[in-house]
């Protein structure tokens, strides 16, 4: 089979920006407009040096020629500016497009994708690398199209006055570019060499800045910090040897290009003296030749942009097509809150299986609870039945349908999970809470923290609801946000809730407020619970005993005491424990 040819990455970046082309093509247009005014004084001096020369004495004709290139040069300006204009709002509103895609992708892509991805790297590709392609949309567009299309029409005026001048006028730049193309073979690698060096830098910040807890709780600053300067200092020192390695090359371009005269003055002197070309047309050439510098010079400002274009636009792609959680869009009416797991088998990264041949039978309006030993596949279950993998086989169904059946908006608004592991915003506790129901009233998010046992400690809080918590909510404790999770929860008010560990943090003070508070709020909700404390489940309508990745026993609290050594062994460790306290 042919391979199918890929994309080139210009022709990515026009799709991503397809709903703005006619704005980059009015911006186009203007630049070109700009271009023909920039080439306004150049004919308005060569026409003064041809009268001086002719001996005109009539000076008003000297100044007619001077206000033409005046306006020229402010036609230039204007144009010019209108068209940066227009190409930097379409550039902006493009990169939020990007921005929207790439937010929304990180909503439908499986959880073990988020999970094994770095969030710097995200951060990279979200902020750093979209980032990277604002000069590329707003400036290459129109600013390039018109430095090409400046020193285009002055060569072909060149080539009209006399060939011979004009060839002379392109040598250093032909030299300038072969020069210049040596230096740029290694790019490439380089550059790709330099985006790893920046993810290994961005990677080592996160981790540091994220472990900082742990790093000062174990006198680790030492190593740690060694780990995240050793990144920082490869980076630079990185940047620092490529520079150094193109200094020469570049420095050698620098100075070729712009040394046109070194050609035309004594070759287009030789052809005066030899009667072969006229003096007005000399000093023309001489003018027009200077002008043929400049825009070259601006066109390879974006030779960073190009060789930087590729990896960008391939790695914003990696993302925006990575693969997906399998469901479709069209709205189902679900029957009731069933939820079935039929010969379910799973593995996070496709090679390793961690359930397997796993069937289970969760009744609308039942409490459910996964126990085991930590490892088990018990978060694993819940967070399938969430939505937030596709299984690997067998299938899951919710009101009769399989979850790949039902929209994810529809499986979220159905579904509310609260882990031990809980992510607050750094917004005000309000809003923490209201994430739940973005249309609930404060009344309404005030009951729901009453209702978990928050209200209490908010209220003592300096700014009470309005106390902003933080990033990831590191202004609280550990139970605090579990609390407010709980709340957040409660007003979500969703007919399936899954509580994975959710009192983890919780003081025993608190719990039984807690506790009566969820019993409250699932009633006649389907509820799946996963708890290391058995008291706390003694009273679901079945308990499930996970083991290894497979359902080892269910039953009720007193029929697998009865049956199943292993829960019994569970319940006695867990009664031991709280006897020792």
């Amino acid at each position: 089979m042919k391979e199918e040819k890929k994309a080139s990455p210009i022709s990515v970046l026009l799709g991503w920006g397809k709903p703005y082309h006619g704005k980059f093509i009015g911006s186009v247009v203007l630049a070109v407009l700009g271009v023909a005014c920039q080439m306004v004084p150049y004919f308005c001096v060569a026409h003064i040096v041809t009268m001086m020369l002719d001996g005109e004495q009539d000076f008003s004709r000297y100044v007619t020629a001077c206000m033409v290139a005046l306006c020229g040069y402010l036609g230039k300006v204007l144009f010019s500016s209108l068209s940066t204009t227009v190409s930097h709002t379409a550039a902006y509103y493009t990169l939020r497009d990007i921005r929207w895609r790439l937010t929304g992708k990180l909503a439908r892509v499986p959880m073990g994708t988020i999970l094994d991805t770095p969030s710097g790297q995200y951060k990279t590709t979200i902020v750093d690398r979209v980032e990277g392609m604002e000069s590329t949309f707003a400036h290459l567009i129109p600013e390039m199209t018109a430095n090409i299309l400046v020193p285009l029409v002055i060569v072909v005026y060149l080539f009209i006055m006399d060939w011979r001048m004009a060839l002379l006028s392109l040598v250093t730049l032909v030299v300038g570019l072969a020069v210049m193309s040596v230096g740029m073979m290694s790019y490439p690698k380089k550059w790709e060499g330099a985006v790893k060096a920046g993810k290994d830098m961005a990677n080592a910040i996160v981790e540091y800045i994220g472990g900082i807890e742990v790093v000062k709780a174990f006198s680790q600053s030492a190593g740690s910090y060694k780990k995240y300067s050793d990144a920082v200092n490869y980076n630079a020192n990185y940047y620092v040897e490529w520079m150094r390695e193109n200094q020469k090359t570049m420095s050698a371009y620098n100075a070729i290009l712009p040394s046109v005269l070194i050609c035309v003055l004594p070759c287009g002197f030789a052809f005066w003296l030899s009667g072969s070309l006229e003096l007005s047309a000399f000093l023309s050439i001489v003018i027009f030749s200077l002008g043929l510098v400049g825009p070259i010079m601006s066109v390879f400002t974006f030779t960073d942009d190009l060789a930087v274009l590729g990896t960008n636009v391939e790695e914003i792609s990696q993302l925006l097509n990575a693969e997906e959680l399998d469901h479709k869009d069209t709205p189902v009416n679900l029957a009731d809150t069933s939820i079935g797991l039929d010969h379910v088998s799973f593995s996070y990264d496709g090679e390793t299986e961690v359930l397997h041949d796993v069937s289970l039978s969760i009744q609308p309006g039942t409490m459910t609870a996964l126990v085991g030993p930590s490892g088990s596949g018990k978060s694993t279950v819940a967070k399938l039945i969430a939505g937030y993998w596709d299984v690997t086989s067998g299938s899951i169904t919710l009101g009769g349908h399989e979850l790949k059946e039902i929209p994810l908006s529809e499986i979220a608004a159905q579904i509310s999970y609260v882990s031990q592991d809980n992510y607050l915003f750094n917004r005000s506790i309000r809003e923490n809470i209201r994430m739940g129901r973005p249309d609930a009233t404060d009344a309404e998010v005030e009951q729901a923290a009453k209702q978990s046992g928050c209200d209490t400690f908010i209220r003592k809080l300096d700014q009470g609801y309005d106390t902003v918590v933080g990033s990831a909510g590191s202004h609280l404790s550990g139970g605090e946000r579990q609390r407010i999770a709980i709340a957040r929860a409660m007003l979500k008010d969703a007919p399936v809730v899954i509580l994975d560990e959710a009192t983890a943090y919780i003081d025993p003070e608190n719990e039984a407020v807690v506790q009566k508070a969820i019993s409250a709020l699932t009633v006649g909700k389907t509820l799946i619970v996963i708890a290391h404390r058995l008291s706390t489940i003694i009273g679901a309508d079945n308990i499930v005993v996970v083991k290894d990745g497979t359902i080892h026993a269910q039953g009720t609290h007193d029929k697998l005491l009865e049956t199943c050594p292993l829960y019994r062994d569970m319940w006695q460790a867990h009664i031991g424990a709280n006897d020792q306290m």
